[in-house]
């Protein structure tokens, strides 16, 4: 049996079990072992969803748009122009025009750029060095679409990422909540889906992956209740990168035996 905390909590002080029961892995009875974890990057390796939430805000009101900083959290995962159409739509009735999107997300980009750069989320280094001392495969998914993303992981997180364990905003053509981008980290770790597991913070990011067919552990950083999570299907659920990174090898060794 899995650890819960209270129902009325809202964030557990550990592991959260989502409210019905999943064998492990989709059905782990054969005795498959875990062979790599899938890492979102904003919101689970680094401490950044605050400044891009910030960023949006900012960014759609210079353009007479009213993004929440909360809902920015909602939209994480989405691809640039989904979340600015998204709310074009709902505010004004219209798309916006391709170059008016690269307009406003240039001007995202330039306030995200202005507050300070996030740094590695409490936890995320110390599990990454569990993982890799277990020999398992370590894969980033991702929306973003920085240039200089391996270098700056490689920077805070030496020796654990390459390039052809990542999928970034350039690797697919639909971003999340669409299965894709799981999907092609499992091609490119030739991976099974009941060989891995996803580790997300964002409501959309828990759908692609269970769409893609993988068990999902939510950690719930940022401001949003943890339904917003589990209602996505999130297979377990902990408050934070470090009572993750605390629970590892108690919580490994109920999925894999």
């Amino acid at each position: 049996m899995r650890p819960t905390a209270p129902s009325n909590s809202p964030k557990g002080e550990d592991l959260i079990a989502v409210p019905f029961m999943l064998s492990p892995l989709g059905g782990n009875e054969g005795g498959r072992s875990l062979r790599a974890v899938l890492f979102d990057m904003d919101g689970v390796l680094y401490d950044s969803m605050p400044s891009h939430a910030k960023a949006w805000h900012r960014a759609m009101a210079d353009f007479g748009y009213d993004l929440p900083e909360q809902e920015a959290y909602m939209h994480e995962g989405r691809t640039g122009a989904s979340t600015i159409n998204i709310v074009s739509r709902r505010q004004r009735g219209i798309e916006e025009s391709e170059e008016r999107i690269q307009e406003i997300y240039k001007v995202k980009s330039a306030y995200f750029n202005e507050y300070p750069p996030a740094q590695p989320m409490p936890g995320a280094l110390e599990l990454l060095h569990k993982l890799k001392a277990q020999g398992l495969k370590i894969l980033i998914v991702t929306g973003s679409g920085q240039l200089s993303l391996l270098d700056r992981l490689n920077h805070h997180f030496p020796d654990i990422f390459c390039r052809e364990l990542m999928v970034t905003a350039y690797d697919v053509k639909r971003g999340k909540p669409d299965p894709e981008p799981y999907l092609m980290g499992l091609q490119k770790g030739g991976l099974r889906p009941e060989e891995c597991i996803v580790v997300e913070n964002a409501p959309l990011g828990v759908r692609a992956a269970k769409a893609a067919g993988i068990f999902t552990v939510a950690v719930n950083t940022g401001p949003l209740p943890d339904h917003a999570l589990t209602d996505e299907g999130a297979d377990a659920l902990f408050p934070s990168m470090q009572a993750f990174s605390d629970a590892w090898e108690s919580f490994s060794a109920t999925l894999f035996r």
